[in-house]
């Protein structure tokens, strides 16, 4: 009993620990949203693909498929990109899900990734092939033979709407009655003609949530005179296989000690983590200047408390880019680069999130929805600080 005692004593120290620099970092970063004048959005959405490509009701997992309707039927996947970011690996779920009902799935991306990016995009596809997935070049003869015959185009996010007209050019009037278009975005620089003007014309569209669907309705009618078609709100959820990670105690203690043992982070040090592609406009700057003042005011007002970090997943070790190489030079410059880690972009992040106690949401201008790894967080139970427009 005392051991048990002992041990409840030191959890709930823990805890109010956490809750108090939970508190700080949340102030600080308030603080630096405000200086630095950005307008987020807070969403009722997201997370993994629900099948529901038509108002089809949520079944069972005994009774039958809501995607069952494609058994034996054509499905094209046109994604902007092929990257480790939400909108292709959303896409390529849906592909996996088409495939496990016995569809033909044909998947093209519009927008070749940089050289440094080729090594992803070749994983990615190997990935897809091995289940059954076949890749076409976004402009060939294949890919728009696929288009004319396929059942089913599903474009990933606003911007592959540039396909339709790039490549299809007079065949767009004939494909588009067989369009769901599954939009993600919400930002302002995405509502442009040459994205979406075809857009009222498709069967239909697919939107993560009520929020972001009212926003499209607004916005399309007003800064562009154009009406949207029928629109499903299809909110995503986590997969079985994270789930079953995030309900199983034994694997997340051994992912949590080895990712922290990998890291040089203690059991009992607390660690902040923030869980995206590393790129301007997503928020690492804002985490690690707070994470910084944090430390400083911990520092400052002797505050005793257990050490500190901050993990950044999502960083890119083969290419930097111009933002990660000031991110860096940040931690440099402060000193903190002791506890501060970068870790490279990764489709698991299971073992990430069995290892930190509190996950940090990235900050976008207006449309920062409730992304993927939030929903993942919260199956983790894990504690979200994120900002929020008021």
């Amino acid at each position: 009993m005392g051991k048990q005692a002992t041990s409840w004593n030191t959890m709930q120290k823990k805890i109010r620990w956490a809750l108090m620099i939970l508190a700080l970092f949340t102030l600080l970063t308030l603080t630096f949203f405000f200086y630095t004048r950005s307008a987020f959005n807070s969403c009722n959405s997201n997370d993994h693909f629900q099948a529901q490509i038509q108002s089809t009701s949520v079944t069972s997992s005994s009774g039958p498929n809501p995607l069952g309707f494609m058994k034996s039927k054509l499905a094209l996947l046109v994604s902007h990109e092929l990257s480790l970011s939400g909108g292709p690996l959303l896409l390529m779920e849906l592909a996996f899900l088409l495939r496990r009902v016995g569809a033909e799935v044909v998947w093209i991306t519009n927008q070749k990734p940089a050289q440094a990016d080729d090594g992803v995009a070749y994983s990615l596809e190997r990935k897809m092939l091995d289940r059954g997935v076949q890749v076409f070049s976004a402009k060939s003869q294949k890919a728009i033979d696929t288009a004319m015959e396929a059942d089913l185009v599903v474009l990933n996010t606003a911007v592959a709407g540039k396909w339709l007209e790039g490549v299809l050019k007079e065949n767009v009037k004939q494909v588009l009655p067989k369009v769901l278009w599954w939009i993600h975005e919400m930002r302002g620089h995405y509502f442009k003609l040459e994205y979406v003007k075809h857009l009222p014309f498709v069967a239909g569209a697919m939107i993560d949530s009520h929020t972001t669907a009212e926003y499209w309705k607004n916005r399309t009618r007003e800064r562009l005179g154009i009406k949207m078609p029928e629109t499903y709100v299809v909110h995503l959820g986590n997969s079985k296989d994270h789930m079953e990670v995030a309900e199983d105690i034994v694997a997340k203690r051994v992912l949590r000690e080895h990712v922290r043992e990998s890291l040089g982070v203690r059991d009992d040090d607390l660690l902040f983590a923030i869980i995206n592609s590393v790129s301007r406009g997503k928020g690492q700057d804002l985490f690690l200047r707070s994470f910084y003042e944090s430390l400083q005011l911990i520092q400052e007002k002797h505050q005793q408390v257990p050490s500190v970090h901050a993990i950044i997943v999502g960083s890119d070790l083969n290419a930097q880019t111009k933002f990660e190489t000031e991110l860096r030079n940040f931690v440099l410059e402060k000193k903190i680069q002791n506890r501060v880690h970068f870790v490279n972009k990764t489709l698991t992040v299971a073992p990430y999130l069995a290892a930190i106690d509190v996950l940090v949401q990235n900050s976008q201008a207006r449309g920062e929805c409730f992304g993927r790894i939030t929903i993942e967080a919260m199956a983790f139970q894990l504690p979200v600080l994120v900002t929020l427009s008021v």
